[in-house]
């Protein structure tokens, strides 16, 4: 699912005014945090996440492994936060 350049621009902007939801720390991305990044990918559809390491290629590491781990898209980063999108399944059994 890659993003064309116009819908990440629209999903940054839709992003400038959200706050962090996930903090990823000091054990990384666990089992547990991949979870909670799903449940919370599948309520919002596009939530920040910070990365608490200081070692920038380890922040991109963790926030790669974790796009891939919740198949989301990695739409923007700046510093510590992360930006990810993933579109909400049609429920249509309902």
């Amino acid at each position: 699912m890659s993003l064309d350049n116009k819908k990440k621009r629209e999903l940054k902007a839709q992003a400038h005014h959200l706050k962090v939801i996930i903090q990823v720390g000091q054990h990384g991305v666990s089992e547990n945090l991949i979870a909670e990044t799903n449940n919370a990918l599948d309520i919002h559809e596009l939530i920040k996440v910070q990365i608490q390491s200081d070692d920038r290629d380890e922040r991109t590491a963790a926030a790669t492994l974790l796009a891939q781990k919740t198949n989301a898209e990695l739409v923007q980063k700046i510093g510590k936060i992360f930006v990810f999108y993933r579109k909400k399944k049609d429920d249509k059994s309902l």
